[in-house]
């Protein structure tokens, strides 16, 4: 079949199988044009690994440094007629690349929040690697099943206290609006804290040091968000901001059990993800920051992030570089006072006569375009595929 894309809302419906090959690619090849990563876990496990940081965080320590990797996620398998998800076509990628260099990787695709996902991984982790030394949580879901009592519990993106009125970009029509949000209850609050808090990732933690699969010294991150004043409302403020307190909470239980160090929050920068796609005012800011980003020579995307992650603080000598709050700071750049000041001004008179003047919206779209495998230098979009891709370790 020929595949296009196919938007609907936020996100597209169809995925390129030779873009996303093409796309994952590209990511290797910049972690290979890097010095050998040093200091690199050699055995490591990604929880939310198809796609966006969750991939770059399981391409990274592979090709950089060599590493054993384990993948989960929850994608569509692409059958006769119907394409896959992408992340199923990163993960094949992925996992083909590795092959080819003679790297262990093995994926699982379920429900990462059950007892039955945690237990084949800790199976296959005592079986393949015996231990591992990371664990990197990176799942962004709009619901989660309670393992224990079977309740299932769905995020809001919404303020909290107020009422929130902002500016927005309606990415199907390219137009500026204004977008008006009511405030959670406190019963949604709770609901988002329970998808997108702590738990989970401490029930991962847990469940491995029950079974011995943790190796001595053994790091995790999970990542998150803060930004700037503007989107503080519907996201540092708002439903998923309390969810990463919880996160950060859940971090300093963790050192408290196994050791000041041990679990560490990750602020990444803001970037075009299926995840913040789905935020309003999120695409709006994202195209005035790689604008001004992009002019300023301090562009990174999810690759260039994690890359830093692992060179820059767990492969310095003295470990991570903390702030105030015990967490890494890899959205410092976009935070730079010179950056946030241009966006400030430009936010202020933005319209939507003035977006391809201001912002970097064209920027945006292709980023959001090569999610999904389209856009990429050197595929065939005109040309007959075939959307059934298997991902060797599931075959």
């Amino acid at each position: 079949m020929i595949i296009s894309p196919k938007i609907r809302g936020f996100i597209c419906t169809t995925a390129h199988p030779e873009g996303c090959a093409a796309h994952v690619q590209e990511q290797i090849d910049y972690v290979k044009s890097k010095p050998a990563l040093v200091n690199c876990p050699k055995r490591v496990l990604v929880v939310g690994s198809s796609t966006g940081y969750g991939l770059a965080s399981r391409i990274v320590p592979a090709f950089g440094g060599g590493a054993k990797t384990i993948g989960v996620f929850f994608e569509r398998e692409g059958t006769e007629g119907k394409t896959a998800t992408a992340g199923w076509y990163n993960s094949a990628a992925f996992e083909t690349a590795a092959a080819k260099e003679g790297l262990y990787a093995k994926s699982f695709n379920g429900d990462a929040f059950s007892s039955e996902m945690k237990t084949q991984v800790i199976d296959a982790i005592k079986a393949d690697l015996g231990q591992v030394d990371m664990i990197i949580y990176s799942l962004a879901s709009p619901r989660r099943t309670d393992p224990v009592t079977g309740e299932v519990y769905k995020s809001v993106l919404k303020p909290t206290g107020v009422t929130y009125t902002n500016k927005n970009l309606n990415t199907d029509k390219k137009e500026i609006e204004m977008v008006t949000i009511e405030p959670a209850t406190e019963d949604e609050i709770a609901q988002t804290v329970k998808v997108m808090g702590g738990e989970d990732w401490k029930l991962w933690i847990d469940a491995m040091k029950e079974a011995g699969v943790l190796a001595d010294g053994f790091k995790t991150v999970a990542y998150s968000y803060i930004g700037p004043e503007l989107t503080w409302a519907i996201y540092t403020d708002g439903t998923i901001g309390r969810a990463k307190l919880h996160l950060e909470q859940t971090a300093k239980e963790m050192n408290a059990a196994f050791g000041e160090g041990t679990a560490v929050v990750s602020v990444n920068k803001a970037l075009v993800t299926q995840a913040s796609s789905a935020i309003p005012v999120v695409p709006l800011y994202i195209s005035i920051l790689y604008k001004i980003m992009k002019a300023k020579g301090l562009h990174e995307g999810c690759i260039e992030q994690i890359h830093r992650i692992f060179a820059d603080h767990y492969g310095a000598a003295g470990g991570p570089q903390l702030d105030e709050k015990g967490r890494i700071r890899i959205d410092d750049w976009e935070m730079r006072p010179d950056v946030q000041e241009e966006i400030e001004s430009i936010w202020a008179g933005v319209t939507t006569e003035t977006i391809d003047d201001v912002s970097d919206f064209e920027g945006y779209q292709k980023e959001f375009y090569r999610l999904f495998g389209f856009g990429l230098a050197g595929v065939d979009y005109a040309a007959e595929t075939d959307p059934v891709r298997p991902i060797p370790s599931l075959a």
